[in-house]
């Protein structure tokens, strides 16, 4: 099964994705357009804990991407084992973040090729290769960058709130903590700027905790805009309700329509259209964008790819359409 056709014979394909949602449409993407794919993933919910170098985001893709996934439970890895864990809460130690046996290994294994001078992007083509995953996994950045949310408690680091704290405090805002000279990598450069680029895709991430992080990161936010290619996001809400995780009560508190009009005015004129699910098709009129309707909630394979497919056309068919090729033309 491929779409390329519809892109155009030899099109690449940039995804732009988070954790857990994102990951899956990514996995369609991949099982539609295989090593045609690049996937820039969020790093600003990487830190340090117990002494080794944790990226969940990162993590989540390697593994979905892999087929090593727990499906059920939405993260981490399958038929994992807790007896780490259980000896920490013997010996008192720190049991907030959970960190299974299998999932382990590759954590002390980044923690140990770091501190030696790999960088992130290095680590993950290796993994990525030793898991046999055809597309290109790369890190947004290899330098710092650091989500931190305001909260009714105080600011909290990125996991203290999502893990810790089960997102429970009341969201005031969010920032992003970036380190002097972040850029993106060299491998997300050449990506978006390749000249077989067909289009990219904004993942049902979270956009506020996973795709704005990605965006921070200073020439990332341009070089999507300067890729001349359509760019398509995928709405995370399906009937006023997020899909995963605390998208929708983060819109609440932030005064946000939970709505995906909320999410096309979001994105702005980053996206030139916005899959929304099928049953929000009588949203379509409100939105100021174009707008595909399908089933976007993914529960197998038939549907991730199914999903990916409508979405690769969907970009298909804005960069035939005449009032974009207007636009590109006019910048």
């Amino acid at each position: 099964m491929t779409s390329t056709t519809s892109l155009g014979e030899g099109k690449r394909v940039v995804a732009i994705c988070g954790g857990v949602g994102g990951a899956k449409l990514a996995l369609g993407l991949q099982d539609v357009v295989g090593e045609a794919l690049d996937v820039a993933v969020n790093v600003a919910d990487d830190f340090s804990h117990l002494g080794l170098e944790i990226s969940p985001d990162l993590d989540t893709v390697l593994y979905t991407l892999g087929g090593l996934n727990d499906e059920k439970r939405g993260w981490g890895r399958a038929d994992e084992t807790w007896n780490f864990m259980a000896a920490m809460a013997q010996i008192g130690g720190e049991t907030w973040f959970s960190l299974g046996d299998r999932d382990l290994a590759l954590h002390v294994e980044r923690s140990k090729r770091r501190a030696a001078g790999e960088t992130l992007t290095q680590f993950a083509r290796d993994i990525a290769q030793r898991f046999s995953i055809r597309a290109n996994i790369l890190p947004v950045s290899d330098g710092r960058i650091r989500t931190m949310v305001d909260t009714s408690i105080g600011e909290l680091e990125f996991q203290r709130y999502f893990v810790e704290r089960r997102c429970e405090p009341e969201v005031k805002a969010i920032r992003f903590d970036v380190e002097q000279g972040l850029s993106m990598t060299h491998d997300v450069a050449n990506a978006l700027s390749a000249s077989d680029l067909g289009m990219i895709v904004v993942c049902p991430s979270n956009p506020y905790l996973s795709i704005d992080p990605i965006l921070a990161v200073p020439g990332m936010a341009e070089a999507i805009r300067s890729a001349r290619v359509p760019v398509v996001a995928v709405s995370p809400i399906i009937g006023g309700q997020a899909v995963k995780g605390p998208t929708r009560k983060i819109m609440m508190e932030l005064g946000i329509p939970v709505s995906n009009v909320g999410i096309a005015r979001h994105y702005g004129d980053l996206i030139d259209g916005l899959v929304i699910d099928d049953s929000d098709s009588g949203e379509a009129d409100t939105l100021p964008l174009a707008t595909y309707a399908t089933p976007t909630l993914m529960t197998d394979k038939a549907s991730r790819c199914s999903l990916a497919e409508h979405v690769l056309a969907f970009g298909a068919h804005l960069g035939r359409d005449s009032r974009w090729q207007s636009r590109m033309a006019a910048q």
